[in-house]
């Protein structure tokens, strides 16, 4: 039997590698899916994509407006995953506030928002899905703010789970994953080669092994507060 068989699942940032990966494995365990984007051509192509009968709306973690519109509109979902990102790096003598503002808006603020606004509507067995990075617990030089952002995901996701609890939080943590983010990286395949000799898994990850540790999340009703790392045992240091 599928395993979301029936349940709303609302994909916040559908439109990335993971974020569409994380759509159809969710659709495919039986959930009826809401695709989600700033842009709602972006929200409409990964719908298409799924079939299923998947749903298709425009959602701006950084404007608050959308999100309480998307949540009236809605309805009770069962289920959010928030994929959304925007990422901030660079040495510090180039960042932005603006560009670090919108980076904590996308993991942290917006993903504290879409709890305020679609919880009170959501059933008792429900979840809530953030996304870290590895970053939090190897930083590097030029990922300050990720790794910062992705910190204070694994330190939100317990506080929301004590706040909004029976309701499950759950993080999930990738390492490094071709997903496409990766793809302007002046070389590639060596980075991956060396990621693959340094984990014990010996391979980077796939968009398909984020999604299914999703599913494991949205349907494991004793798994609360924690944020599991997917990352094929990346060392920390």
């Amino acid at each position: 039997m599928p395993q979301l068989d029936g349940a709303r699942v609302l994909i916040v940032g559908a439109g990335s590698g993971i974020g569409t990966a994380v759509a159809h494995a969710t659709a495919e365990a039986g959930a009826h899916v809401i695709a989600t984007s700033r842009r709602s051509e972006t929200a409409n192509h990964v719908a298409a994509r799924i079939g299923r009968g998947a749903e298709a709306i425009r959602l701006d973690l950084s404007d608050e407006t959308t999100i309480a519109e998307a949540a009236q509109r809605l309805g009770r979902v069962d289920h959010i995953v928030s994929v959304a990102a925007d990422h901030a790096n660079g040495p510090l003598s180039t960042l932005e506030r603006r560009a670090i503002n919108e980076a904590f808006t996308a993991k942290v603020v917006g993903p504290i928002l879409l709890t305020k606004h679609f919880v009170p509507t959501m059933p008792t067995d429900g979840s809530i899905v953030l996304f870290s990075g590895y970053a939090s617990v190897r930083p590097a030089p030029t990922l300050t703010v990720m790794a910062t952002a992705n910190g204070a995901v694994d330190a939100l996701v317990p506080a929301l789970a004590t706040e909004v609890a029976p309701i499950r939080v759950v993080g999930i943590s990738p390492g490094v994953v071709d997903s496409g983010s990766w793809d302007d990286t002046s070389d590639k395949e060596t980075f991956f080669d060396n990621i693959r000799a340094s984990n014990p898994a010996r391979r980077v990850g796939t968009p398909d092994d984020i999604a299914a540790a999703v599913v494991f999340a949205l349907t494991s009703r004793f798994l609360t507060a924690t944020t599991l790392r997917i990352d094929g045992g990346q060392p920390v240091a």
